[in-house]
């Protein structure tokens, strides 16, 4: 086996096994659905925007940092709106928001005060404010 076929190898295996801790964390997340929002809170049983992705990804087998602008400069792998992966972190309104991209144009999220964990599709002010994404794990 060549050197060049096993760097590909050993890359298609990273990028498997990131897609299986992306699985589990979507999972994760979605079965916190209808979980109230609570400033702070990091779960179980209740969430802010950066404590649902943290909760979802370290359940996965990931350590991500607490608050959104530490997950964004943190996570080394930045991807493009147009390369999303289900798992991927969405930041949003100069990184005061964040979410996870659960595939098919939606993410999961948990909104603010008097909201619940929810999906919701990637479309209006998300979209216009969408600040960056990254990937955990990868």
């Amino acid at each position: 086996m060549s050197a060049t076929s096993v760097n590909k190898a050993v890359k298609k295996s990273r990028a498997a096994r990131q897609a299986a801790k992306a699985r589990t964390a979507v999972d994760v997340a979605k079965d916190q659905i209808g979980d109230p929002y609570r400033f702070g809170g990091t779960g179980p049983g209740s969430f802010d925007c950066s404590g649902l992705v943290q909760y979802a990804w370290k359940k996965a087998g990931v350590r991500i940092p607490r608050v959104t602008n530490a997950q964004y400069a943190g996570i080394r792998k930045k991807v493009s709106f147009s390369s999303l992966k289900p798992g991927d972190l969405l930041f949003f309104r100069g990184l005061g928001h964040v979410g996870m991209y659960v595939g098919k144009g939606k993410m999961i999220h948990s909104p603010r005060t008097g909201q619940t964990v929810r999906v919701e599709k990637l479309s209006g002010w998300r979209k216009a404010s969408f600040v960056g994404a990254v990937r955990p794990g990868a």
